[in-house]
């Protein structure tokens, strides 16, 4: 018994030593902005609310809680009528994180509470970075934001779990609309950052055009540099290597969903090196092939629209049926055919339909890394292809000869690995 109240004892003491630690963490950064309350006051009110809570007394932590509460929008108050000059509706505020913190470190929170806290101070910390960007948001990205915030955490929770058998004939597909959702929140995010990380450097060089550009819209790079080019005809070699990245940044986005999505079932180790070596074949002929001074702007449009995510869920549920009854009724030379054609048209969708179909055990690991392999490779020659038509000789025959050096490169290395 001793032993146990020990024991008990102790991990209560961590828990208020960590919870005033916290507390003085939150303080720090209104201590340095010359705050009237401070590093003191922030450790002694998570240090309370700790102390309130292992006492498991609700009405302490409720009266607690209400001074807080109080305290906080008296200060807020004193703060928006000029009253006080040192203070700021950002310190009630925190005040209340503070406390928060202090509660979830004693219940037993610790991870959420350190979380919390973190956060909470990072987000003081970068107060000047985040108004700033905040002032120069504009409506469309301030609602392209919003509508990514509700497909993310709105429509994903609310679809069902459960798989669904889709038959036609006598061949039937199973479809996880959460899994395919989950894919097009993925695909988004990725083109949502890519947005503001071609917004922030964009016209730098066509490491971003390319690489960067190329997570969005591997063929709006195309179409960029065709432009480019054909108005700059000594651009060539630069614009040849913006389309190699881009081949490099889809191939990454394709391992990701490849890998991501089948951590529970068993990774498809396969596509790593194939993949790997797209990519870093991509980079390095980029790196000798260029002119990395030369500078170019893209214009991705808005960074997210609803349409655009109902766009991708309708393509990757197409291209998942599509694959998923040709492997029923053809077999696999059906599912290789299927995903070949989707490659050129989306080679995230046709990954995306190989890890499905693979999850469900409709097909091997075998059958879906090749699968993601020729989506990838079709995504490359379409590519070479939509640069045919150039006036520019130079751009269109450099894109198609180093792809096609690109792939056999890439086929290679992977005999090798298997080889081995």
């Amino acid at each position: 018994m001793q032993e146990f109240v020990g024991t008990l004892l102790e991990g209560e003491a961590v828990s208020l030593v960590l919870a005033a630690v916290l507390g003085l963490f939150l303080g720090l950064e209104r201590e340095w902005s010359e705050k009237t309350i401070g590093i003191r006051t922030f450790s002694l009110v998570s240090l309370a609310a700790a102390t309130f809570t292992i006492l498991e007394q609700p009405l302490l932590v409720v009266s607690g809680a209400v001074f807080v509460i109080v305290v906080a929008i008296v200060l807020g108050v004193q703060g928006l009528l000029g009253q006080v000059d040192t203070l700021s509706l950002t310190t009630s505020a925190s005040l209340l994180i503070a406390y928060g913190v202090g509660a979830l470190v004693a219940a037993g929170f610790v991870l959420e509470g350190v979380t919390v806290a973190v956060v909470s101070s990072l987000i003081l910390v970068l107060r000047r970075e985040l108004h700033g960007l905040a002032s120069e948001l504009s409506r469309e990205e301030v609602r392209a934001g919003t509508e990514f915030a509700i497909i993310a955490f709105v429509v994903y929770p609310l679809l069902p779990p459960e798989e669904h058998t889709i038959t036609v004939g006598e061949a039937s597909v199973a479809v996880q609309p959460r899994i395919v959702w989950l894919m097009v929140v993925f695909v988004a995010g990725i083109g949502v950052v890519n947005y503001a990380i071609v917004r922030m450097y964009g016209g730098r060089g066509i490491a971003v055009t390319g690489f960067f550009g190329g997570f969005a819209s591997s063929t709006g790079v195309v179409g960029a540099m065709l432009d480019h080019v054909n108005q700059r005809p000594e651009a060539a070699n630069y614009g040849v290597a913006a389309v190699l990245l881009s081949n490099a940044s889809m191939a990454i986005r394709n391992l990701a969903i490849a890998v991501f999505f089948t951590l529970g079932v068993g990774v498809l180790w396969g596509a790593v090196v194939p993949l790997g070596a797209l990519v870093l074949g991509a980079v390095l002929i980029a790196a000798v092939s260029a002119d990395w001074s030369a500078r170019v702007e893209m214009d991705l449009g808005a960074p997210f629209t609803l349409r655009y995510a109902l766009g991708i869920g309708a393509l990757f549920l197409v291209v998942l049926l599509a694959g998923g009854f040709a492997e029923a009724l053809y077999g696999t030379g059906g599912l290789y055919a299927a995903a070949a054609i989707s490659g050129l048209v989306s080679s995230a969708g046709a990954t995306a339909s190989a890890v499905v179909l693979y999850s469900n055990g409709q097909i091997s690991e075998a059958e879906a890394v090749v699968a993601i392999l020729l989506a990838s490779a079709a995504s490359v020659v379409v590519k070479a292809g939509l640069t045919l038509p150039s006036p520019n000789r130079e751009f269109a025959h450099g894109v198609v000869l180093w792809s096609t050096v690109l792939l056999v490169v890439a086929g290679l290395v992977t005999g090798l690995a298997i080889a081995l």
